[in-house]
């Protein structure tokens, strides 16, 4: 009898709770907007990173017998060739991989120096505080496009990804201004709250405090302003290409097909059309999904 009674006692299951991540995961996956947006981001990041290796058309081989022709099926040229011959298919799946190359790397640089430039502002204080913003106001005084420019011009190199390496670094080196501002004023609210003093109680150094308490708690911020730094980048390379400045031949991104596509629109609009189309879509679904991770991470913003 107590073994049957034993049988029939419902067996209490634990419910497993959920953490903040799976609560945004969940609130994004609401978002159409963002959801499609995160779709089109994975297509064209396929497209980038095996687009040039798998189409028929090599991205620096000249068709010296079909320059300058439009979009047509013949021979596989979807979008035309361009004025040396070469397919543009090719050329844009390359010049995304390169756009999207430098908007990630420079987003990257940026983070890592906002991030740890804010923290170590915000949870020292003090003098410390004051001097490390005052340098970034100061910095904040330049023109952007003339610092970039600037470095740019001065540190000049003939090899192509030497020169890619450095649109990295230079566009990287400005944007983390404003990431430092927004960890700053996280950290400065973080700074008071009882896990944060109960660190400094038993001890732990501020370092470790900084790098296992603040940065992690403020990188639902640093997501979202991230995925806005992305497009921003993106077309600060693309102005940069524009002026000639930017990524320079053998190599190409969607800002120099721009640029040699705003030279020949008249006679072949297709130059234009196809590049500024691919990035008007990375733009804009950079953007849709920057807008569905802030109210994602942050309802109350809504």
């Amino acid at each position: 009898m107590t073994d049957l009674s034993a049988a029939m006692t419902p067996v209490t299951v634990p419910l497993k709770g959920r953490s903040l991540w799976d609560d945004a995961w969940v609130r994004l996956r609401r978002n159409p907007a963002a959801v499609f947006s995160l779709i089109v981001l994975a297509i064209l990041a396929v497209l980038a990173a095996i687009g040039p290796e798998i189409w028929v058309h090599e991205v620096d081989v000249q068709y010296r017998d079909r320059v300058a022709i439009g979009p047509t099926l013949e021979n596989w040229h979807l979008l035309g060739t361009d004025p040396q011959g070469r397919d543009m298919v090719a050329r844009i799946l390359f010049g995304l991989r390169i756009s999207i190359l430098v908007g990630l790397v420079a987003t990257i640089v940026a983070m890592i120096i906002g991030v740890l430039w804010g923290a170590i502002a915000g949870f020292i204080g003090g003098v410390v505080d004051q001097v490390m913003m005052r340098i970034v106001d100061v910095i904040y005084t330049v023109p952007f496009i003339f610092f970039v420019i600037l470095l740019v011009t001065v540190i000049q190199t003939d090899d192509p990804v030497a020169n890619i390496l450095l649109i990295f670094v230079a566009i990287g080196a400005v944007e983390w201004l404003t990431m430092a501002r927004i960890v700053r004023g996280q950290t400065l609210a973080l700074r008071r709250r009882e896990f944060i003093e109960a660190a400094e109680a038993a001890g732990v150094r501020r370092f470790d405090i900084i790098m296992r308490h603040i940065v992690p708690n403020v990188l639902g911020q640093v997501i979202v302003y991230a995925t806005l730094l992305v497009p921003t980048v993106i077309l600060t390379e693309s102005t940069l290409s524009f002026l000639g400045l930017g990524v320079q031949e053998p190599l190409t991104s969607l800002g120099v097909l721009i640029s040699r596509g705003a030279d020949d629109m008249e006679a072949s609009w297709w130059l234009l059309v196809f590049p500024a189309g691919t990035m008007v879509l990375l733009l804009l679904a950079l953007n849709f999904l920057g807008d569905g991770l802030r109210d994602a991470l942050d309802p109350k913003d809504r």
